[in-house]
């Protein structure tokens, strides 16, 4: 496997950021409220669901279940915002007034977990299974946040039933093929990525299955990935820098250091590129440079232990 020692690797992929609930969806009647249509709708920005949501809520025309679902979907488009004390709020409400809605509690489960609030999260799943046994959201939410609880088994689980349910719910595949890549089973994450991309190709799903590829030593499919995010996400570091480490993987050490260049140019603050940059200075002789970098990697993240050993490798007290 290309690791070396000196390098700093970093790992992009995060089941959470891969989880997205729709919105509770309720049937239009020729009474809805103004906004109705917008505050129901999939495809509405998290801005105008939340308006238009809001809108609905403020005539006090709507209740019941179509109230419930205002509440539910403003939540949604709150936890989008990542406002999550509001997001929840608004969910606790759609909770009280419609009990039965199993979306509700996937919405909510959803705000828990990426607070990083995995017990409330696992209860709203577990609720909304208990609601809709058929829900593959329901499964996919719980495994991740089974895997927030470090029970890798018990998300695979989850996502492999949320898969059997939903066999196009692209990120299941993305989530499972993340436990997969935790118990380092790479083939069985490059599967997975690889029918999540076909099935919904995005910007972390070529990292995620950039990463199980480099891990696997299959270098060039992972460069390949890499220069798929830059195509297409051309100001996200994560492309340039993930590209520039199979460059110095495989000693390209002039093509390492031109994307790192792009990557710190769009995310100035990460610690490992300066200090593979730095690394690939080095190996070119260029010592100031080299210095300068590794001073920089140890101001972002003083405990990095590469770049004070390349510090003390050149001679200068880190």
């Amino acid at each position: 496997m290309h690791r070396s020692a000196v390098l700093a690797v970093a790992v992009a992929v995060a089941a959470w950021g891969a989880l997205h609930p729709r919105a509770a969806l309720a049937q239009e009647t020729p009474q809805s409220s103004p906004g109705w249509q917008a505050c129901v709708d999939a495809v509405s920005s998290p801005d105008v669901r939340i308006a238009a949501c809001t809108e609905v809520i403020d005539a006090k025309s709507e209740s019941g279940r179509k109230l419930a679902a205002a509440y539910c979907n403003r939540g949604h488009g709150l936890t989008e915002k990542r406002e999550f004390d509001a997001a929840v709020a608004d969910l606790d409400e759609a909770i009280r007034i419609d009990p039965t809605s199993a979306c509700s509690f996937i919405n909510r489960g959803r705000a828990f977990g990426l607070k990083r609030d995995f017990d409330p999260a696992m209860a709203d799943f577990d609720e909304a299974i208990r609601l809709d046994p058929s829900s593959a959201l329901a499964f996919n939410g719980r495994g991740a946040a089974r895997l927030g609880k470090d029970d890798a088994e018990g998300a695979l689980a989850d996502f492999s039933t949320a898969i059997k349910l939903d066999l196009k719910l692209a990120k299941a595949y993305g989530n499972r093929g993340f436990v997969y890549y935790r118990m380092r089973e790479m083939d069985r994450a490059i599967d997975d990525f690889t029918t999540q991309i076909r099935l919904a190709p995005d910007v972390l799903a070529y990292i995620n299955r950039g990463n199980a590829y480099r891990f696997s030593d299959q270098l060039d499919h992972a460069a390949a990935d890499y220069a798929t995010v830059i195509q297409i996400a051309p100001r996200d570091a994560r492309g340039w820098r993930n590209r520039g480490l199979i460059r110095l993987y495989q000693g390209d050490n002039k093509g390492g250091i031109s994307d790192y260049d792009m990557a710190l140019q769009y995310d100035p603050t990460d610690p490992l590129s300066w200090n593979n940059r730095a690394q690939a200075k080095v190996r070119l002789g260029d010592n100031d440079g080299a210095i300068a970098d590794f001073r920089k990697a140890l101001e972002l993240r003083p405990d990095l232990g590469t770049a004070r050993q390349g510090l003390s490798r050149l001679g200068v007290t880190p």
